[in-house]
């Protein structure tokens, strides 16, 4: 063989092909016409391969990333997941900060892709682990030498990400679009579809997601099971978010979200997913527009197949919900 190896920069720009476009499915729903629009079909299973991929890209751009780099990031499960695809393709160390919430699919994938992952047990003085895992990351950045956190939490790249993929994608996805739920959580993809979505559709009414027990809109917290939306603090990439509306949903309301959308749809989705669901539903009431029906969309930010356990487990949904 001649010539010499691709740099990191060629590498990931080269594994921006993987990001194409993703499905955007009619829904059966009366008085409106519903859309999903299935991120689980990006190429590593999220929405978060989005982000994950804009952070890489932009930090070795700029040369905050460098061969013999470790990677760390907090993350519930479907960031941490795309992280540690790029960062192995890419021969970067990865070191992903959990906590028990994760799916054990997601725990499973993570160990068997990274030498190294910390799991948090102790809870946060908000009922959940997002603190306890900052605190960790933290740490794990004052021992690591060449530690680069991507910190999707109020990483402006993550917003950019979305604003110029996934909001891209919806605005040649519609002429017109009236209602777009999204589920929050790190609040980057909001802000990015939002701002590219009201450039747009000027009027577009642009719906948060959250669920019961975070803390993201001044809910009063506690303990919650599902992982992927609502947070135990509220983030600062929230601020560049364009909202007209929040709905809260409770994590039942999730999991009746999730099997709905299976059973009736034939979309196999995943928590964030059916919150959204359900928000569309309870929302319908309010909806309206000046050429009716309405065009609605939402995210299915992930697959069901990391909930076989969970919100697809009657005897879980039981034992946590009284389901």
């Amino acid at each position: 063989m001649s010539g010499s190896a691709p740099s990191q920069l060629e590498r990931i720009r080269a594994l921006g092909a993987s990001l194409r476009p993703t499905p955007m499915v009619p829904l059966e729903c009366e008085g409106i016409r519903l859309f999903a629009k299935l991120e689980f079909c990006n190429h590593f299973g999220s929405v978060k391969d989005r982000s994950a991929y804009w952070i890489l890209k932009s930090a070795i751009e700029a040369g905050d990333i460098e061969n013999g780099s470790t990677i760390i990031e907090s993350s519930s499960g479907n960031f941490a997941n795309a992280l540690a695809c790029y960062c192995r393709l890419l021969d970067l160390r990865f070191i992903p900060v959990i906590d028990p919430n994760i799916t054990r699919g997601n725990e499973s994938h993570l160990r068997e892709m990274c030498q190294r992952v910390e799991k948090v047990e102790k809870r946060d003085d908000m009922g959940g682990f997002l603190k306890t895992r900052l605190q960790r990351v933290k740490e794990l950045m004052e021992q690591e030498p060449g530690a680069y956190w991507t910190n999707q939490y109020g990483n402006e790249w993550a917003v950019e990400a979305h604003y110029r993929l996934t909001g891209e994608e919806l605005c040649q996805s519609f002429s017109q679009l009236d209602y777009i739920f999204i589920g929050v959580s790190t609040a980057g993809t909001i802000a990015g579809i939002s701002r590219r979505l009201k450039e747009r559709f000027p009027s577009v009414q642009v719906i948060a997601v959250d669920v019961e027990g975070s803390v993201i809109f001044g809910g009063m917290p506690r303990r919650r099971y599902i992982p992927g939306i609502g947070s135990s603090i509220s983030p600062g990439l929230l601020r560049q978010a364009r909202i007209d509306d929040v709905v809260m949903v409770s994590e039942q309301e999730t999991v009746r979200g999730c099997n709905e959308l299976l059973v009736r749809h034939g979309v196999f989705a995943g928590g964030s997913s059916g919150s959204a669901y359900a928000a569309v539903k309870a929302y319908l009431p309010k909806m309206h527009s000046l050429s009716a029906p309405p065009t609605v969309a939402f995210l299915c930010a992930d697959s069901g197949k990391s909930y076989l356990e969970t919100v697809f487990n009657p005897d879980w949904c039981n034992s946590r919900f009284g389901m």
